[in-house]
């Protein structure tokens, strides 16, 4: 079997509940809250859970907020590694108005790392004692983190024989690509910021992202909807 780490720099407790209506100044009471671990590599570490597959989950951790994400992850049984640092774990929250079947989705910017937390997680992933086929670097960056992050965590990849994959957006996309990697996996909006194309028709679309395989800053690129 693949071993795959995924790494999260911005993870989340996803809180989501649901209600009749949203109605603005007044108070609303909620249905039962569900929390779950979120950001983007964990939710690809649950994901490959789901279907049957490994992989151990990287991301920074702190407060009683990660605390609470660590249980989470007991709870689903899956492997992972909380990097500590001093500040708490951010939430999210989704509430889905029943009347309308409308969801509303309030992502929160993370707490900010310093220069040496955000080291750390480079250097955790760089120290991993076992052979690694897969690193999958997903979701935005928290406040602290330079937008050349993903950019060294694909030199981190070559340097330990890795097929690295990202996931985000931005200019910290752009700055992975010049790097290279295996596979990015951008969704149509972020595809059209990343080549700085507005409405392209679906064919220009996968002309522009076989560009990016024949510049060789990507072996694939997965688009979704």
């Amino acid at each position: 079997m693949k071993t795959i780490v995924t790494l999260t720099m911005n993870p989340a407790i996803d809180k989501s509940s649901s209600v009749e209506h949203v109605i603005a100044e007044r108070k609303l009471y909620c249905k039962t809250p569900r929390f779950e671990p979120g950001g983007g590599g964990i939710n690809v570490s649950r994901a490959i859970k789901k279907l049957g597959g490994e992989s151990v989950a990287l991301y920074p951790s702190g407060g009683p907020t990660g605390e609470m994400l660590r249980c989470l992850f007991e709870q689903e049984g899956l492997d992972h590694h909380p990097i500590p640092f001093n500040g708490w774990t951010r939430e999210s929250l989704v509430i889905l108005e029943e009347s309308t079947g409308q969801q509303y989705r309030f992502g929160m910017p993370g707490p900010h790392l310093s220069e040496a937390e955000w080291q750390r997680c480079l250097d955790e992933l760089s120290a991993i004692n076992s052979k690694i086929d897969f690193v999958v670097a997903s979701g935005s960056l928290p406040p602290g983190v330079p937008e050349d992050f993903y950019a060294r965590v694909a030199r981190i990849g070559k340097d330990i024989g890795a097929k690295v994959v990202v996931d985000t957006s931005g200019e910290a996309f752009r700055l992975a690509l010049s790097e290279g990697v295996f596979l990015i996996k951008p969704n149509i909006r972020e595809f059209r910021e990343l080549i700085g194309v507005g409405m392209a028709e679906e064919s220009e679309i996968k002309n522009m992202a076989m560009d990016i395989v024949r510049r060789g800053q990507s072996e694939a690129v997965v688009i979704s909807l």
